[in-house]
């Protein structure tokens, strides 16, 4: 078991690199066994929930060949159908698009229903919804996804509701059935786009992401290909928020700065300054913080996964402050951590209200769900005194070299190796 301590009141200054996308990587990875071929993947996340995706398509029978430590080559010439194994996919969320990907290269599937971060319910109903519509049967059987088709046939479906997930499934389903596929009222996320542009680079006919209508021309076969993941958003975003809240002068690289845009506007709001360059932005703020409301929208609004990070500012910016949340249920559990550090935070349903106060406190807290992790370090960062972070697995779901890239910074933050007996239980 191991912590983060953190001792707070430093102001962030110098250069940090982007690693690839989360969101991303766990979506390219699977849909590489689309391809029937060796495919060459660059740009990957050092981070947990890569790692166990690799995995699990590795216990399937997939050639595994790490390049270097960012770059893996996949053979899935030879890979059989079979069941993937239940302790492996029920440990996060993004094992759900192995039932899309195996779905479209068997006709049939069959994974653990998804774990990951515990933050509310994952209802996978618009991921069966449109699996049916493409032809299979879905059936849960033992907490497992069992999905099989004859065949799978194009055709239209309208998501009820904006879904990242469901929209991905759909897509990776949908790109070796017959005929035409058009998802209607589809996720625009920057990894869906990342994700078409793979799929197309194998061969696949996906034209409109980015868009609310995604049309799929099935192909009848795929093939290798060398693709490079885009930068992570979130990962990007979090730095950004770190610098804006502790202050100081940061160059955060390897960015598409128009992904940020919903970002660095909150951030300019609040009384930081942003530059953008063509591949990096610059966040400095040497003057108060200052209130400003934020509401979470399905992109190209202000991200869900960047919530619990802005609202470190919120808690000491002047003035009062009103968060929404408008995507994810129960997002607000790291609130009762950051009322223990000092802050003034009141939560009705899906709004928080923040009076600024003039300073957090350091003591011990719990990562609570991977983007509240993060909020927890940039916290113990403002904070006076040293934070304990616990529970730290969950950050490095989604956090590559965060002691690391942090400390390049002038933070002061360690990984503390603590005996078991004094170890928090993890949830989730």
């Amino acid at each position: 078991m191991e912590n983060f301590v953190i001792t707070g009141g430093h102001e962030l200054f110098g250069e940090v690199n982007i690693s690839g996308a989360k969101n991303a990587a766990v979506a390219i990875i699977p849909a590489a066994i689309l391809a029937g071929d060796v495919v060459r993947i660059e740009n990957i996340p050092q981070i947990s929930d890569v790692h166990l995706i690799i995995e699990i398509l590795d216990s399937m029978g997939a050639g595994i060949k790490m390049i270097n430590k960012n770059t893996i080559e996949i053979d899935s010439t030879n890979l059989q159908y079979q069941a993937v194994p239940y302790e492996l996919s029920s440990k996060f969320r993004a094992s759900y698009y192995l039932i899309g990907a195996m779905l479209g290269r068997f006709k049939q599937a069959q994974v653990a229903m998804p774990g990951g971060c515990n933050f509310g319910v994952r209802p996978i109903d618009l991921h069966i919804k449109g699996f049916e519509m493409l032809g299979a049967d879905v059936n849960i059987i033992d907490g497992m996804v069992c999905a099989k088709a004859d065949k799978l046939v194009g055709t239209s479906i309208y998501m009820d509701v904006v879904s990242v997930g469901a929209t991905i499934n759909v897509m990776l389903a949908a790109v070796l059935a017959r005929g035409l596929t058009v998802i209607e009222n589809a996720a625009k996320e920057p990894h869906i786009v990342d994700l078409a542009n793979f799929l197309n680079s194998m061969g696949a006919d996906v034209r409109g992401a980015g868009t609310d209508v995604i049309k799929i021309r099935g192909v009848e076969k795929m093939h290798g290909c060398t693709y490079s993941i885009i930068p992570d958003q979130i990962e990007a975003g979090t730095y950004m928020v770190a610098a804006a809240a502790c202050g100081g002068d940061v160059l955060v690289k390897n960015v598409i700065p128009k992904h940020l845009e919903s970002i660095s506007a909150k951030l300019i709001e609040a009384g930081a300054e942003i530059i953008e360059y063509d591949d990096a932005v610059r966040v400095t703020r040497f003057k108060p913080l200052t209130k400003c409301n934020v509401k979470t929208m399905p992109h190209p609004g202000f991200p869900t996964d960047m919530q619990p990070q802005m609202a470190i500012i919120l808690s000491v910016a002047n003035g009062t402050s009103i968060l929404t949340e408008n995507v994810w249920d129960n997002r607000y559990q790291y609130i009762g951590q950051l009322l223990r550090m000092g802050a003034r935070v009141q939560v009705d349903g899906k709004i928080a209200v923040f009076e600024g106060v003039d300073r957090l406190t350091g003591v011990n807290v719990k990562a609570t769900d991977l983007r509240a992790g993060a909020a927890m370090i940039i916290a113990g960062l403002v904070a006076d005194g040293v934070t304990t972070v616990e529970n730290i697995n969950y950050i490095d779901r989604g956090y590559e070299d965060v002691v690391t890239k942090f400390s390049s910074l002038g933070a002061d933050i360690k990984r503390v190796e603590v005996k078991e007996k004094n170890a928090v239980p993890t949830a989730g």
